[in-house]
């Protein structure tokens, strides 16, 4: 406390605030003080890849930069006494700003959860701010300021690797869950267990051309606006503190320095007041792109469009001084940059304490906080997304004696916490559940698990299969754990061929033989092509990477504990020939009708529709819906209708459904998808249990953009369908929209 008081002291010294200041005032006060040099210091960010530990690494000239005020955040800096080193340092600059700390934060900090991909197949919205509530405490908790999260981009090719890292294909789930993980990363923005959200990537870099990272993007401005803006303008509309560009070009514009972007819609129509960082070198990589000829070119692209932070291309650091004197860069266009900056400082308390985040007793604190523990079960529990149990193999018995455990996944740890998990206690994974030690605290002493390999994940020898077998054949029932390694997944992790590795399928035959049943859990940080499992296993969980908490999570499944709920986030393609494939399409003037094939839109070679659809997954109990009412057959644009339905739980067990509403705009001046999710209620009940629900259809719901980018609602039939997933509509009706 002493410590903040003195602080406060030599700030109020320095920069003659006074409390009646707003931050808007301070911040101006500030940047009057500040030579060009140490403004365009405040634009650059580089990283550190030190340990969390012993003396700082970092080169000397980067030290002298800090200590002169010339860089005005770091990444990759973790824990407090390395995070208070840095500051430290830069409280030796002339006007002592504090440093911004960011870190990839993505799906949790010490305690990890499901990856992103996963936790949108919770459709629990709730649970998904609370993982990020709780990223947020352990981060801020350990110095940082900044996480690189949320990642909005809507994905329909699961090629792309980093589709693990957002909420799937559909733009009205992507919308919601962007906002609940702003919600849950930025909390009361100041307090000293949230941290600013950065919303990436800005804008439609999940629509890279052929599935690739860093690939082209090409598309009209109504798609842009329709499918892939609305997640980022939801962020938005959340308080997100910052915006990230995206590597890609757009129709040939790379966003980095897209004035379209970032000085048209982000900071024009949509008045975004914070700032815009680069992705990690992608100011400089316009050279490559053959948009500029070198960084000083790619300098006055980038801070004329509006992006404000360089991220690691020492574009600003060492060319906006040169073009601000040869009157190319206005010095307001850099104020601007910088006060935007500034005044994220200065709303996180940093010129009121720099340490206030440099607390070790409240970093072991968060840490080791069992709630954060029990959250994350709870949201790995509703990550998961049951695929097929057709014999009830599921749940199973608590009274088994013996269970055959056997595959690449059963004991490994740092897997279970799939890319982009922060490496908070290096190699010490005792705080992970590995799934064995998950049935293990299942099952106890009552039940004998036998474990076998069987093989690696990429294995191309079948030596272990004789183990498995045998081990196979002493069980009552086998459980095999299979799929793709963590780091296949992700950031530069794009495939073009989605199959299981190795001989992994081929060991499922094997096991298969024996006639015990299995149960097969697919782990993966993306849709993968699994047709022929599909086909012949009848029990098949899809795990995807679930976290520091999987192996809990898992049993919890296994053994009924915990009733399924997740529903797929993206379609499930039957094969890389189908991608992309989502449910949300357009039709065309000769649409495949019950696979009619005959001059249609249609494969000769295997059906259109996925191997499991959006919205799909199973529980251990039934649903019914009946009863469908809506309050009126037709609605004004000043108008609403209200959608009631009875959901009955059918079957003998609790559970979980997510009621999913779509529409149908029938006629439109331009073409409508032939189905689009509105709307989605996720709700539990007891066995026996029904409960009347209502959804409310507005104008919002109704409109799109045209053809001339006007977002309105048009006079006309819809069609209102409400089910179980996309492709399981239980019930239907239509109503009008007229003037």
């Amino acid at each position: 406390m002493k410590k903040s008081i003195t602080l406060a002291f030599v700030f109020a010294s320095v920069f003659a605030f006074s409390q009646q200041q707003t931050v808007d005032q301070k911040v101006e006060a500030l940047l009057k003080q500040m030579t060009l040099e140490e403004k365009i210091g405040q634009l650059n960010q580089y990283t550190s890849n030190d340990a969390a530990t012993g003396p700082i690494t970092i080169n000397n000239n980067k030290q002298n930069e800090i200590k002169k005020g010339l860089i005005g955040s770091m990444l990759n800096v973790m824990g407090t006494k390395r995070t208070r080193q840095y500051q430290e340092l830069a409280m030796q600059s002339r006007l002592k700003i504090p440093l911004l700390f960011g870190l990839d934060v993505i799906h949790g900090y010490k305690t990890t959860f499901p990856i992103p991909l996963a936790e949108a197949a919770s459709w629990d919205l709730t649970t998904i701010e609370l993982a990020a509530r709780v990223a947020a405490t352990e981060a801020a908790a350990s110095g940082i300021h900044w996480t690189f999260a949320p990642m909005v981009d809507i994905a329909r090719d699961p090629r792309w690797g980093r589709v693990m890292e957002g909420a799937g294909e559909d733009t009205y789930l992507g919308s919601k869950i962007a906002y609940a993980r702003v919600k849950g990363f930025q909390g009361n923005l100041g307090d000293v267990n949230s941290v600013m959200a950065c919303v990436k990537h800005f804008a439609a870099y999940g629509a890279a051309v052929g599935g690739r990272d860093y690939n082209s993007v090409d598309m009209s401005n109504r798609m842009l606006w329709e499918t892939y803006l609305p997640p980022f303008k939801a962020a938005l509309d959340a308080g997100a503190a910052t915006f990230m560009n995206s590597f890609n070009d757009l129709n040939g514009i790379p966003a980095s320095a897209n004035n379209y972007l970032l000085r048209d819609i982000l900071k024009g129509k949509w008045n975004f007041q914070g700032f815009v960082v680069s992705d990690w070198g992608s100011i400089g990589e316009m050279v490559n792109h053959g948009y500029v000829k070198d960084n000083k070119e790619a300098a006055l692209a980038s801070i004329t469009a509006g992006s404000d932070m360089d991220m690691e291309s020492n574009a600003y650091r060492y060319n906006l001084e040169q073009l601000v004197k040869e009157n190319k860069v206005p010095v307001a266009l850099i104020d601007d940059a910088v006060k935007r900056i500034l005044r994220k400082k200065f709303e996180l308390g940093l010129f009121d304490d720099p340490y206030k985040f440099c607390n070790p007793e409240r970093e072991q604190k968060e840490l080791n906080n069992p709630e954060h523990t029990k959250a994350a079960r709870e949201m790995a529990s509703k990550s998961i997304v049951l695929l097929k149990n057709e014999r009830d193999v599921l749940p199973l018995s608590k009274g088994l004696k013996t269970i055959a455990f056997i595959g690449p996944m059963v004991k490994p740890k740092r897997d279970n916490h799939g890319f982009w998990a922060v490496d908070v206690k290096e190699i010490d994974s005792s705080y992970i559940v590995s799934q064995w030690e998950g049935l293990e605290n299942k099952v106890g002493k009552r039940t004998k698990i036998l474990y076998a390999k069987g093989c690696g994940v990429e294995d191309k020898s079948k030596e272990g299969f004789a183990d498995a077998l045998k081990v196979a054949s002493q069980a009552e029932v086998i459980i095999l754990s299979i799929g793709e390694n963590f780091n296949k997944s992700g950031e530069a992790k794009s495939k073009s061929n989605l199959h299981l590795p190795g001989v992994q399928e081929e060991l499922i035959k094997e096991l298969q033989k024996t006639g015990k049943p299995i149960v097969i859990l697919i782990n993966a940080g993306r849709p993968l092509v699994i047709d022929w499992i599909a086909d012949n296993m009848p029990t098949i969980v899809y795990t995807w990477w679930l976290g520091s908490e999987a192996g809990n999570a898992i049993a919890d499944v296994l053994f009924g504990d915990y009733n399924p709920s997740g529903k797929l986030p993206m379609s499930f393609p039957r094969t890389e020939g189908q991608i992309p494939i989502y449910y949300n399409h357009f039709n065309t003037g000769r649409p495949s009708i019950n696979e009619d094939k005959i001059y249609k839109s249609a494969y000769i070679d295997l059906p259109t529709t996925p191997k499991f659809p959006f919205g799909y997954g199973l529980s251990y109990t039934t649903f019914e819906y009946s009863d469908l009412k809506l309050s009126q057959k037709t609605m004004k644009n000043n108008e609403s209708i209200t959608v009631s339905v009875n959901i009955k739980n059918t079957g003998s067990v609790k559970g979980e459904e997510v009621v999913q509403l779509y529409l149908r705009d029938k006629v439109g001046s331009v073409v409508r998808p032939i189905i689009e999710l509105k709307d989605f209620q996720k709700i539990t009940l007891n066995r026996g249990e029904t409960k009347t629900i209502q959804f409310t259809i507005d104008n919002q719901k109704l409109s799109f953009y045209n053809n001339a980018l006007e977002f309105g609602s048009e006079p006309g039939d819809f069609d209102l369908m409400i089910g179980s997933s996309s492709a399981d509509i239980r019930l239907r009706d239509s109503f009008e929209l007229v003037k």
